[in-house]
């Protein structure tokens, strides 16, 4: 079960603006993976469902996250389907992040509270999403999608549409005032924040040091946009 109500998820989401996106088979380095991320300020963060018996590594980050990091908000990416979808929320996940919209996934975590935010693509689509009881759609991929222009022609006759973007958003000035500026809420940031070399070498003091970074940033667009 969820250990995080759902207007505690998403509120978290939207003040810090920042949700980490990774995978590792590994357990220890996704500790401490989860552990950096945490010490730098992001409290929620994406584990993706992307290699085999993924679910194993998530049950034990949960546990670990219980035990040591009792604050983080776990969640998990790349859900396409509602059978895997229970399967992770009987395994504690917090909330649940797809590439697509999938109906059945959004009525089963509407049914238990937990947040939902499905990959779309079009205005349609997100009308769609939040037909269904979405808070926060997830544009993906953000990049090819349309960017930040997409997000801020959608914003202008749905003011009340909150957007995530995952994929094309980057831990930098540049990258994050286009998007904050275009309207988004939060954004999901992996492998341009999580790089392949702070994995290969374990270096999660960097890490941290990063995500404090982007956070860093994020406020200081926003305070600019107040």
């Amino acid at each position: 079960m969820a250990r995080f109500r759902r207007l505690e998820v998403l509120n978290t989401m939207v003040n810090i603006g920042l949700v980490p996106v990774f995978y590792n088979p590994d357990i220890e380095t996704s500790i401490g993976i989860v552990k950096a991320c945490a010490e730098g300020g992001a409290l929620c963060v994406e584990m993706t469902n992307r290699g085999d018996r993924a679910i194993d590594v998530f049950r034990e980050l949960e546990t670990f996250c219980i035990k040591e990091c009792p604050r983080v908000i776990l969640g998990v990416g790349s859900i396409v389907d509602a059978p895997t979808a229970a399967m992770y929320i009987a395994q504690g996940a917090n909330f649940v992040v797809g590439p697509i919209l999938d109906e059945e996934t959004a009525l089963l975590c509407n049914k238990r509270k937990i947040p939902y935010m499905p990959g779309c693509g079009s205005v349609s689509e997100i009308h769609s999403a939040e037909a269904l009881g979405v808070e926060i759609c997830k544009v993906f991929p953000g990049a090819q999608v349309g960017g930040p222009a997409f997000v801020k022609a959608v914003k202008g006759p749905c003011p009340w549409t909150s957007i995530m973007p995952t994929g094309g958003v980057g831990p930098t000035i540049e990258s994050l005032t286009e998007w904050f500026e275009a309207g988004i809420c939060s954004a999901g940031i992996g492998s341009k924040l999580i790089t392949k070399e702070i994995v290969k070498n374990k270096d999660f003091k960097l890490l941290g040091q990063k995500v404090a970074e982007t956070i860093k940033i994020i406020r200081e667009i926003r305070e600019k946009q107040a």
